[in-house]
């Protein structure tokens, strides 16, 4: 192998990764969970062996890359129309921190130590669990952080106010489908959000394309044809 064929060859191999880059979304570069980055290592090494290795053709890499390049954008595309497929393969948000108490098993089931968590809830400039009202690890191994109403950034104590409870918002429907076990877990069931829906002028759950629920302030709800519209624009 002469250095003109490693130079076509490293050429062909960067434009084809950087293709499927493109064609899987900026998603798979900011939010990359276990399922991705398995997928990435795979690629990046087909395509390293085809650059390195002498018995192996431009074809090989073509191929290769194109096959495990489509495989990937199916199971994108399975992941968005399945949410149940989704969970599996991008994996749920655990809450750690649950009312401002740490939750040992969510940390055993996730394999996290106490430090891993304090190390975590540093890099959110919180420097003790006490000012967490909930914490949530999510898929892609980051952690999100929902301070108690104290330690808000403008925080009521400073203003001589009253502290006032902290709520999770919780999501009921994405993509036009009711998460089932939200409702339930918060006491609801299908028939109240129907309820809710109609009194927003909204007939069905499949017109919704995103709806939250937060204690405090209600259900939130962005219809299909809102999503659409803003997408177009």
């Amino acid at each position: 192998m002469n250095f003109v064929d490693i130079t076509v060859e490293l050429f062909i191999g960067f434009l084809l990764l950087f293709l499927m880059t493109k064609i899987l979304g900026k998603t798979s570069i900011n939010q990359v969970t276990p399922f991705e980055f398995i997928s990435a290592l795979v690629l990046g090494e087909l395509v390293g062996n085809a650059i390195y290795d002498e018995d192996i053709g431009f074809g090989y890499i073509l191929f290769a890359v194109f096959v495990w390049g489509l495989l990937m954008y199916i199971a994108e595309m399975l992941e968005l129309k399945f949410l149940k497929l989704r969970g599996f393969l991008e994996g749920n948000p655990s809450i750690v921190i649950r009312n401002g108490i740490v939750d040992r098993n969510e940390l055993k089931k996730n394999k996290m130590s106490i430090n891993q968590l304090q190390t975590l809830l540093r890099q959110k400039d919180v420097f003790s669990v006490h000012e967490v009202e909930y914490a949530l690890l999510e898929a892609n191994g980051t952690l999100s952080v929902l301070k108690k109403s104290l330690y808000a950034t403008t925080t009521q104590q400073d203003l001589d106010m009253h502290p006032r409870p902290s709520y999770l918002p919780v999501t009921f429907i994405i993509d036009g489908e009711p998460l089932i076990d939200n409702l339930k877990a918060t006491g609801f069931d299908e028939n109240w959000l129907q309820d809710e829906l109609k009194k927003i002028n909204q007939n069905s759950v499949k017109e919704i394309f995103f709806a939250e629920w937060q204690q405090d302030e209600g259900l939130h709800v962005v219809p299909m044809k809102e999503a659409t519209a803003f997408k177009e624009s």
